[in-house]
């Protein structure tokens, strides 16, 4: 059964049915996870009757489909960087937060074994997940461990899809590809400028998750962002 958020926005209060309700939820939110997680309730997941989760035809297709407007809107970013490498959305405001406090912690340093791929991206401007695997020369699995990693330290994030058209008859079965860039490049800040403490991204964070999931406890926010 799905649980929906208390938030003030009328349109986001409303269950998600189409791209435009999905939209209105993720800025309603700020930021959210796609799928269910220790946080009841708040997910796009959660928020989405079971009708729309796997839609049948391309334009009903729900949130599978639909991030791809969410994420064309140009504010709003998509990537593996909540619950340590789960699917999340978040607009260009919060997620400078998460790159704000994320990229003071030690833990989330660049990697030297991931450093090809960051700068194939950095030196391309943007590239799909199927142009790097060539470029590293890496299988799926481990390129998709690569860029996890570099989507949960802030160093890339999703700027686009593609649909994938496969069979005879080219059909459309939710499969997308995906296009890497900086987040500095897709939202156009300057990391470096003057902003405010890590410490108080992490708290404006916090606060605005308990906007629409005020049971969310202490330990769990911590485990989502940290």
């Amino acid at each position: 059964m799905s649980i929906f958020l208390k938030v003030t926005d009328p349109q986001a209060r409303r269950p998600i049915d189409s791209p435009e309700a999905m939209e209105a939820a993720i800025r309603a939110c700020g930021i959210v996870p796609f799928f269910e997680n220790p946080i009841a309730g708040f997910s796009i997941e959660e928020m989405t009757p079971a009708a729309y989760w796997f839609g049948g035809e391309e334009d009903t297709l729900g949130p599978w489909d639909w991030k791809i407007f969410a994420v064309q809107t140009g504010d709003i970013a998509y990537g593996k960087f909540l619950w340590g490498g789960k699917a999340a959305f978040a607009t260009a405001e919060c997620y400078r937060d998460l790159l704000n406090w994320r990229r003071s912690l030690p833990r989330y340093a660049l990697r030297e074994g991931d450093r090809k791929a960051y700068e194939a991206v950095v030196h391309a401007g943007s590239l799909t997940t199927r142009e790097l695997r060539r470029i590293c020369g890496l299988k799926k699995a481990q390129m998709d461990a690569v860029t996890t990693r570099l989507e949960q330290q802030t160093r890339l994030v999703i700027g686009d899809f593609e649909r994938v058209y496969k069979g005879q008859f080219l059909e459309y079965s939710g499969w997308q590809l995906a296009t890497l860039c900086r987040p500095e490049d897709l939202f156009e800040f300057d990391p470096e400028a003057e902003f405010r403490s890590p410490k108080e991204s992490y708290a404006r964070l916090c606060e605005r998750v308990r906007q629409t999931a005020p049971h969310a406890t202490d330990a769990q926010l911590a485990k989502m962002l940290g």
